[in-house]
């Protein structure tokens, strides 16, 4: 695959980063290289680990091509990003904007909002639920590459905190730069939302399962309650979400345990196309309402931060 970065610009900040930091830990990278696993389990043998040895090995492997570590103030690099506009999907209450995504220490910050102001495409008459709103009610932004940051394989990760109020559905995902939804490819390394009415945390992938966007979903979900057990401030931390990409396989990990694993030769669309084996784009957005429950009693503004997305790849794959 051909590197999609081209500007000047992002150079510079890739030549710098490698010069000063690949802050990725040695254990995701033990994670990703069973080669490197044979040698921590041989150092532990002997009583003692070394991870410069083993971050030596990975490096070998895996490089850091891309990254945003959301430095800075102000508003979002759009070299990397763009902005959704408007009411976008799943009859979800959120008019999308810019205005609602900004940089604030070292971190991106999106922010849900309570709204009152008219729906400017609105349309008495419209039996389309985009426009048959009279008012906007709550605000938020969504994010994504596409055409800027595109990615085939390798391991992209991002460090965030997502708020689990009612009625809030963080995510983080990926969608295929070829084919409309489903027939696209959709990995989702994090969802949050109410299943069977208790928040969940998800990690899925989706493709095609035929005509009218019917699709076919391989999911596995946690209940948040499992993940608070011993740790009432799981929700007050930052998480790591991750998604490794091969050829054959995605795995999904949080903080280092593998949610899902997606095998990719199960996945082909009915007119024989595999959307996962070709590049997809980032999204991050927070969503108010549909699946997230209903945000009417809840105190707003509410919170979405993300520390930083990477990404890796292989030299061979780049």
């Amino acid at each position: 695959m051909s590197n999609p970065f081209s500007s000047i610009a992002l150079k510079w900040r890739l030549a710098n980063r490698a010069q000063s930091e690949v802050r990725w830990s040695w254990l995701s990278c033990v994670l990703l290289n069973p080669r490197v696993a044979g040698i921590l389990a041989l150092c532990m043998s002997f009583g003692s680990i070394l991870p410069s040895e083993v971050w030596a090995q990975s490096q070998k492997e895996y490089q850091l091509i891309w990254s945003d570590e959301f430095e800075g103030e102000g508003k979002p690099d759009t070299t990397f990003w763009s902005f959704e506009r408007g009411f976008v999907r799943n009859e979800e209450l959120q008019w999308y904007q810019d205005e609602n995504a900004s940089l604030e220490n070292g971190l991106l910050v999106i922010n849900g909002k309570r709204e009152d102001f008219p729906n400017p495409n609105y349309d008495a008459q419209s039996s389309n639920w985009r426009r048959s709103r009279e008012k906007i009610e709550y605000s938020s932004s969504c994010l994504y590459s596409k055409g800027k940051v595109e990615f085939q394989y390798g391991v992209l990760e991002v460090r965030a905190k997502i708020d689990t109020a009612m009625g809030m559905w963080p995510a983080i995902w990926t969608l295929g730069i070829d084919q409309p939804w489903p027939a696209c490819g959709e990995v989702d390394l994090m969802e949050y939302y109410l299943v069977g009415g208790r928040p969940t945390i998800l990690a899925n992938a989706c493709w095609s399962a035929g005509e009218n966007y019917k699709s076919h979903w391989d999911s596995e979900s946690v209940p948040l309650k499992e993940l608070t057990v011993g740790n009432d401030k799981w929700s007050s931390q930052f998480h790591i979400w991750k998604m490794d990409w091969t050829q054959d396989y995605i795995k999904l990990y949080l903080d280092d345990q593998l949610l899902n694993e997606i095998d990719l030769s199960t996945t082909t669309n009915p007119d024989g196309f595999n959307p996962f084996r070709q590049p997809h784009y980032i999204l991050l957005n927070l969503a108010l309402g549909s699946n997230g429950g209903d945000p009417s009693g809840t105190h707003f503004p509410r919170t979405y931060e993300i520390d930083y997305v990477r990404l890796y790849q292989q030299s061979t794959t780049r």
